[in-house]
């Protein structure tokens, strides 16, 4: 590797700036896309400063997408929603050979093929976002969010230097392609070591450090982070004709210049697909990057189509995960924690242990009948397990390591933060504080869950201020957030005149929602963003909805009894009817329309399902999906309205009592049967 000399019969600037621009460029690619440095540091620092020094003396030459542009702009006072074109669609989980096979039979008979042609890749633990390119020029990058709407974090993204600023040769009018920023093991090293230089704290694993990075407000603090970026998927494509294979899309991604990973290859039926798995999970240590399992893709495009979705996952690929992590640590204490809505969990504090990456303290024991099924006691030796970002788990008791003086655990009878009365409803595995609205600490998990993100996004309003606000008294219901003046957020703890009017002017842009946000924000018991989605769109605005008896709301998409009771009950307390005017007296606004039409019924339109069980080769998610999309209510708990009970291995009291009701039982492929028109 030489110096380069200047650009030949470049005697004008602006010819020496183009040059310089695609010299720089050309280096990044060898660089950061190929991992094939061409020229020494030294050269490349050389060349960038002369290009810096000719840009500021020629302005008339600016270029966004120069290579110094990628150092990071003027720092963001938030990120903008962006909606996405095409929903970026999560993929279905298989654990173990025996679910790879099922998907790939399923592929087989679907297609009516001997053997099916798949692409197998990585599936890296980083950050999937989305690139949108208009005539080969990058406009908009945004992280996944939810899969419909994401962040919009362009500035970030053109610091990463092997995400391209612009598309080689013929780029589509429109391309939208899908991937992923990592950071590299040896660069996760490097920037720890740099952390620890600093006197700051160093990043738990890569892909915090990735993740916290992209979305940094401030793109300059982005650029002197090492991240990396694969292209693995597209979105939108107008102006040509998409490659007929998943493999050839990603040789053309190749040739336009964006990052494909290496380990990839196309194979034949569940042979192929298992070989793979076995030969990356072999080399997984030596890898230069974390991964967390191989993503198969059925490779033809028009077989793809001809299998489809599935809820909000393709049938057409599955995510072939490696085994969790796991250690081995002491239970020094079971504590109960209060949730938002007053559900009381145990969890587990232990002894201080390394898993996955992360020192691990807490780990969930989920209810009082799981601590009973898996027989936890205060100093008992425990397997605990950590898979991604899942809170870690207590998976078993060592009983063969129990001391003499282990202690098993007592559910409380009273709260631990108010004193109210804690109850366990017959039909529920969780107990519940009764305190509501006077137990600070639902009070507090309600207010943020009210003014996180996907709810109404009041920016800046963390749980430290809202544990002053209800410490203080300054805030018992959400609506009293938006009388909250100037001088009152300036008189907290830390708080400066300009954080509180930063604070009070977010407050005054969350009084402008939408129906799904706010019926989201409100907190209701069973609601998720999607059934809030669906609640909107079926009632049109919030008065019918609050008026909706239990058979209305059954009416609702994706809403069985559970849901349409907790909406129901909700709506019937007087405090909750309460608050909802207080929150329209503040301002507190949303566009209402008139209801939806009713969708047509399903096969099993009218039926109530019951999902208990780990089942052999669909997920619990998959199988409510496919049960709700004929149709069918899937409930959380067992009845007499019941009609079916879908049940798979370690069922526990829900088929009990199906059985002790007369409630017919089906197993996965007695369930697939009904859904085929078969039983």
């Amino acid at each position: 590797m030489a110096r380069i000399d200047p650009a030949p019969g470049a005697d004008h600037p602006l010819d020496q700036i183009a040059w310089l621009r695609a010299e720089l460029e050309r280096f990044n690619y060898a660089y950061y896309v190929l991992d094939e440095p061409v020229v020494p540091d030294a050269e490349y620092d050389r060349l960038f400063a002369e290009l810096s020094a000719l840009e500021a003396a020629h302005p008339e030459a600016f270029d966004p997408d120069s290579p110094t542009q990628r150092v990071g702009g003027e720092a963001a006072s938030g990120f903008e929603s962006v909606v996405h074109t095409v929903p970026m669609l999560s993929l279905n989980n298989g654990f173990d050979d025996e679910s790879v096979r099922a998907f790939d039979k399923r592929a087989a008979d679907t297609l009516d093929r001997t053997m099916v042609e798949y692409a197998c890749e990585l599936k890296f633990d980083g950050l999937a976002i989305s690139l949108r390119y208009e005539d080969g020029r990058l406009v908009r990058g945004a992280t996944r969010g939810d899969g419909a709407t994401g962040e919009d974090v362009t500035a970030n993204l053109r610091t990463v230097r092997s995400i391209p600023l612009r598309l080689k040769g013929k780029p589509p009018a429109v391309l939208e392609v899908r991937g992923e920023v990592l950071m590299f093991k040896r660069d996760f090293e490097k920037l720890n070591a740099r952390q620890l230089e600093a006197g700051e704290r160093p990043f738990a694993n890569p892909r915090n450090a990735a993740a916290g990075s992209l979305r940094q407000l401030d793109p300059a603090v982005t650029a002197k982070r090492p991240l990396s970026f694969f292209t693995y998927g597209i979105g939108v494509l107008e102006g040509q004709e998409m490659p007929d294979t998943h493999s050839g899309l990603l040789d053309w991604y190749a040739g336009m210049g964006l990052p494909v990973n290496g380990e990839r290859r196309v194979v034949a039926g569940a042979d192929g697909l298992l070989a793979f798995f076995a030969d990356i999970g072999a080399r997984r240590a030596a890898l230069p990057y974390d991964i967390d399992g191989v993503v198969y893709k059925v490779n033809r495009r028009e077989e793809q189509a001809t299998l489809g979705f599935v809820s909000r996952a393709p049938r057409f690929a599955l995510a072939h995960k490696f085994p969790a992590e796991t250690a081995v640590t002491r239970v020094e204490a079971i504590d109960v924690q209060v949730g938002r809505t007053g559900a009381i969990t145990p969890v587990a504090r232990l002894a201080p242990i390394a898993v996955g990456g992360v020192t691990v303290t807490n780990a969930t024991l989920h209810n009082e009948d799981e601590i009973a099924r898996k027989d936890v006691r205060v100093g008992d030796s425990v397997i605990v397990r950590r898979a991604g970002d899942v809170i870690p788990e207590v998976v078993s008791v060592l009983a063969e390591r129990r001391p003499d003086d282990a202690r098993p655990f007592r559910m409380p009878t009273h709260c631990p933060v108010c004193g109210s009365a804690i109850e366990r409803l017959p039909d529920e595995s969780v107990a519940r504080c009764t305190g509501g609205l006077i137990c600070a600490a639902q009070r507090k998990q309600a207010l943020w869950h009210f003014a996180q993100r996907r709810a109404l996004d009041i920016d800046g309003l963390g749980d430290k201020i809202i544990d002053q606000l209800v410490e203080q008294n300054l805030v018992r219901t959400p609506a009293d957030l938006f009388r909250l003046g100037v001088s009152a957020l300036a008189a907290l703890d830390r708080f400066a005149e300009k954080s509180a009017q930063n604070l009070h002017g977010a407050l005054e842009k969350a009084k402008a929602t939408t129906l799904p946000r706010l019926i989201f924000a409100l907190g209701i018991r069973h609601v998720g963003e999607s059934t809030a989605r669906d609640l909107a769109r079926h009632f049109g605005n919030l008065d019918a909805l609050m008026a909706a008896d239990v058979a209305q709301l059954l009416e609702v998409r994706d809403v069985g009894p559970a849901v349409a009771e907790s909406v129901a009950n909700f709506f019937r307390e007087p405090h909750n009817v309460e608050a909802i005017e207080q929150l329209r007296a503040t301002g507190v606004h949303w566009p209402e329309g008139p209801p939806a039409q009713a969708a047509p019924a399903g096969a099993l339109s009218g039926k109530t399902a019951v999902l208990t069980g780990t089942l052999p080769t669909l997920t619990r998610e998959a199988a409510k999906a496919m049960l709700e999309a004929a149709g069918a209510k899937v409930s959380g708990s067992v009845s007499k309205k019941t009609d079916f009970v879908v049940a798979g291995e370690d069922a526990g009291s829900k088929l009990e009592k199906a059985v002790a009701l007369g409630v017919t039982v089906l197993d996965e492929a007695g369930m697939l049967a009904l859904l085929n028109g078969e039983a």
